[in-house]
């Protein structure tokens, strides 16, 4: 069959490193893809906003199956459009993705059917927010309602801080559009974990869990960026946790959805905080996290295409979903500056050293080919991911392969996993 996966990312190369292992596919394409996928896939330029054009490439060239793994068009209704002509295409509808699209969505869902998150209130006025702010507990947490690439959440200490977040987000419109409505929430303490789970509207099956590192620093210090690394499972994340989650967390919010008419076929993401109080929903999202994507699909066992159609049948109550008994852990290389103002076009060297090496992947990010050599094209650059037979095994390993590639102002946090030494 043919496969065509829509996005440009980590998480895309992953997706297509999982696709290119099923017996069932014999070509992928990629749209607009990167330099590394194009190692596996045939790039196609055209961007992952371009509904119509999208979809008229499916219908010229006989694609079976369209796979979406970025969040703007399954929020902005790449689905539908597929649906209305015919095309078999994994990910969920607008209707549904906007459980991702629209936090104030997403935390008034929870409140009405009884899923565990933070207290919030909802605000459409700069004024009213810093009102509210004044006679608030802090530390406190701002987001952004809309799409914001992972950092539209401000983390603030001080009514200060709460204030100045406000005029960023609502007035001064850093993240755009996504700023028009803001969710002031109540800080959480404790572990995170992220949960993605496979779902087809009426059935949800969570895969082995992760934990991101949001933070642009070591520490976790440092401006909120799309994940500077994670690792795979999370051992804090027990079959005690696991169980609680299933049954007040993951069934009631896909049933939640349905009940909403907005069945739900995809992956849902559930990020979680495991806080004192028992485990609560931090923020959910419509698609393969980036990069849980890259730990959690290397140790899947499962023709990931079979997942995919039974997600689409609706049959994913016959699927045995299966891992490794293994561990993973991504180390994210980015472009000194990221998540703010940073330099592009670097040549990356030393790529052909993970060429045959077993358990061990680079995922590229933000990667192009320039006059027949591959530069960096981005802030995430590449996701070092490595496996190993724990935790600590895997954290070692990715970081040794860390240093076979190399490319002007590389950056990364040193510190990805370091929580499972506490253990």
């Amino acid at each position: 069959m043919k496969v065509l996966i829509v996005g440009s990312g980590g998480r895309e190369h992953a997706i297509a490193t999982k696709v290119s292992q099923s017996s069932k596919v014999d070509k992928i394409y990629c749209a607009p893809g990167n330099a590394g996928i194009g190692q596996i896939a045939e790039c196609v330029n055209i961007g992952a906003m371009e509904f119509d054009k999208l979809a008229d490439f499916a219908q010229d060239n006989n694609i079976d199956l369209t796979v979406v793994g970025m969040d703007d068009p399954l929020v902005g209704g790449i689905v539908d459009v597929f649906e209305k002509r015919g095309l078999r295409v994994f990910g969920p509808r607008a209707n549904a993705a906007i459980l991702e699209g629209s936090k104030a969505f997403s935390k008034e869902l929870m409140k009405k059917y009884n899923i565990p998150t933070a207290a919030y209130e909802t605000f459409t006025s700069a004024e009213d927010a810093i009102k509210y702010l004044e006679t608030a507990k802090m530390p406190i947490v701002l987001k952004a309602d809309g799409l914001a690439l992972g950092k539209g959440v401000l983390i603030c200490n001080t009514l200060e801080e709460a204030k100045a977040g406000v005029k960023t987000i609502m007035l001064d419109k850093q993240f755009g559009s996504a700023g028009d409505k803001l969710v002031i929430e109540e800080f959480m303490t404790g572990r995170e974990v992220s949960v993605l789970c496979f779902c087809d509207g009426t059935t949800i099956k969570a895969m082995t869990s992760a934990q991101d590192h949001k933070r642009a620093k070591d520490g976790d210090q440092g401006l909120n960026t799309g994940g500077m690394g994670t690792f795979s499972p999370s051992p804090f994340y027990n079959d005690e946790i696991k169980a609680f989650c299933e049954e007040k967390i993951l069934k009631p919010s896909i049933a939640a959805m349905k009940s909403e008419g907005r069945d739900f076929k995809g992956v849902m993401f559930l990020g979680l905080m495991l806080t004192a109080d028992g485990p609560k929903v931090l923020e959910y999202n419509a698609r393969f996290g980036d990069p849980e994507a890259q730990v959690v699909l290397v140790r899947m066992k499962n023709d990931i295409i079979d997942v995919f159609e039974a997600c689409i049948d609706g049959t994913l109550d016959k699927i045995d979903l299966q891992f490794e008994d293994n561990a993973a852990v991504c180390v994210v290389l980015a472009s000194g500056g990221y998540p703010e103002k940073y330099d592009k076009g670097y040549e990356i060297t030393g790529l052909e050293n993970f060429e045959g090496k077993t358990g061990y992947y680079c995922f590229h990010a933000g990667t192009a080919l320039k006059d027949g050599k591959i530069v960096t094209n981005g802030g995430r650059v590449l996701g070092i991911t490595a496996i190993g037979d724990n935790l600590k095994d895997a954290r070692k390993n990715a970081y040794e392969a860390t240093k076979l590639v190399n490319f002007e102002k590389k950056y990364m946090r040193n510190d990805i996993g370091k929580a499972i030494d506490e253990i």
